[in-house]
């Protein structure tokens, strides 16, 4: 955390000073800073997917539900980073646009675990 948090530092630092010469140079760096803080995240999702596996194989979780919920997370992420870059930019409807997609993709995979709880109420119910 502290190697991220001093990339995202030293990036917005560099910005401040690049800005009074191109502002566009201190986007570009902030965006770059950004990418990089990306796929290092993404390099330790492998990490919290093999933790999460092990805790669902325990708890007995059925797998496609873990699934669903680790799309759910990606979605998430990627979505909130990319609208972040966008407003970062000053592209605020591009970033509320995706963010409109990206919470209506999630209710999209979600809709395995809506219905099996609705046909589980059903049978209670009956």
């Amino acid at each position: 955390m502290i190697k991220i948090a001093a990339v995202g530092v030293a990036a917005v630092l560099m910005a401040m000073q690049l800005k009074e010469i191109k502002p566009q140079f201190g986007t570009y760096v902030v965006f770059g800073a950004g990418i990089l803080i990306f796929f290092y995240a993404f390099e330790k999702l492998s990490e919290i997917v093999a933790a999460v596996g092990e805790l669902s194989r325990q708890a007995a979780i059925e797998e496609k539900y873990l699934q669903i919920l680790l799309k759910m997370l990606g979605i998430t992420y990627v979505s909130e980073f990319a609208a972040s870059l966008c407003r970062d930019g000053g592209y605020s409807s591009v970033a509320g646009q995706i963010e409109l997609f990206g919470r209506l993709s999630i209710l999209l995979v979600s809709m395995p675990i809506i219905l099996s709880l609705l046909e589980l109420l059903g049978r209670l119910l009956a």
